[in-house]
């Protein structure tokens, strides 16, 4: 008896995986009409050509570059002196080869980076008739920097140099990216014709588009290798930006020939919330001018936070002891709102289409900015893509 049961059991469990696996099959297809009915509905075909052949098999080639630069004004009233200086960060380009699998618009896609040290990329982009979606992630760190400054005294320069070397330490550089569009004459303008290739554009035409993008990045050299660069900027170590930007821009795709398709687009963007956190160590140490002691500062106190003289800071300059040790810790984290900023997104997009397979090439440029006070970070991000695809 109990073996029938069993055998019962399993015939049931089959059954209902068979069962599942139609209804599985059947929303599915469902979703495939769905998609195959609104691309070709939403277009004028004049205009946009939907491909019989849904699905597509990219081989690409990409290279990311990023660029860093971190400005720091000083003043020292006692002196009339103002220092002007910048660190500019250029890390190696992210190359990577990737194959891109998906039907119509949406698909899945992975990249093996042929290069260690240009840190960690990822992306994810989907495009439709009237909209596109585009979502960026990296995160990377360096040493290599460029250092230059300007020393003015009584308001005239006195002194302009620049120098390459490497932090003490590294710089960690981290971005996450998000983007949406929406194209207002999808039925005749398709960036997707040149960025993503699902659908063909055959003739020339143009629309304007409205853009958000969410924007965040950190820029963090907390390690106390690096501390004489935190005493120039005040104490800061960590900024961490978060950023939302909306835009209106215009975007054209020219045809002079069947098959290829030249897009550029530009839109600038405003950014409606900016807020910037600024994280900051305290020390026993300052930068100034002074470099004659004054008075006899003895031994630090932990406790206290201040020298047997009463003084809670001491000229780094004179620090030439073993005793002399640097000693750090954490500030109130501030919270700045600040005002708004102009940033621009800049595109171009190259597609020969011939027969079933299809030659590409993107870039794009993304530019930000953000400040507090006298320090500024703007961050530039740029990539071109190489594509070889085959409808299927």
């Amino acid at each position: 008896m109990r073996r029938i049961n069993i055998v019962g059991m399993v015939i049931c469990c089959l059954l209902f995986s068979v069962n599942a696996a139609g209804q599985i099959v059947e929303h599915l297809k469902r979703v495939q009409h769905y998609l195959d009915s609104t691309a070709k509905a939403k277009v004028d075909p004049r205009y946009i050509e939907v491909p019989d052949k849904p699905w597509r098999v990219i081989l690409n080639y990409k290279t990311n570059g990023v660029d860093v630069d971190y400005n720091q004004e000083l003043d020292y009233p006692e002196m009339n002196d103002h220092v002007e200086w910048k660190l500019c960060f250029e890390p190696p380009m992210a190359n990577s080869i990737g194959c891109w699998v998906g039907y119509r618009g949406t698909g899945i896609a992975y990249s093996y980076s042929l290069n260690k040290n240009a840190g960690r990329y990822f992306s994810v982009s989907s495009t439709g008739a009237k909209y596109g979606l585009t979502f960026r992630l990296r995160r990377f760190n360096i040493s290599e920097v460029t250092f230059s400054g300007k020393e003015y005294v009584n308001g005239q320069q006195i002194s302009d140099y620049e120098k390459s070397g490497n932090m003490p330490s590294p710089v960690w550089i981290r971005s996450t990216y998000l983007n949406g569009y929406y194209v207002f004459n999808g039925r005749r303008y398709s960036q997707a014709a040149a960025y993503n290739q699902s659908v063909i554009q055959r003739r020339s035409a143009g629309s304007f588009l409205i853009g958000a993008t969410w924007y965040q990045s950190s820029f963090d050299y907390s390690d106390m290798d690096n501390y004489a660069f935190m005493m120039i900027a005040h104490g800061i170590h960590r900024i961490k930006v978060h950023q939302a930007n909306i835009g209106f821009g215009y975007g054209y795709n020219f045809v002079p020939f069947r098959g290829l398709v030249i897009n550029a687009m530009t839109m600038p963007t405003l950014s409606v919330y900016n807020r910037v956190k600024i994280d900051k160590y305290d020390f026993n140490y300052e930068l100034t001018p002074e470099t004659e002691p004054v008075d006899d500062y003895g031994k630090w106190d932990p406790q206290a936070k201040t020298w047997e003289n009463g003084k809670s800071k001491k000229p780094i300059q004179l620090a030439t002891g073993p005793d002399d040790a640097v000693y750090y810790w954490d500030q109130d984290s501030e919270v700045d709102y600040s005002a708004l900023h102009l940033n621009v997104d800049l595109r171009l997009g190259i597609t020969y289409n011939w027969k079933n397979y299809y030659l590409g090439f993107q870039a794009q440029f993304n530019n930000f900015t953000y400040k507090k006070d006298e320090s500024k970070v703007t961050l530039t991000e740029g990539f071109a893509k190489v594509a070889l695809g085959v409808r299927l």
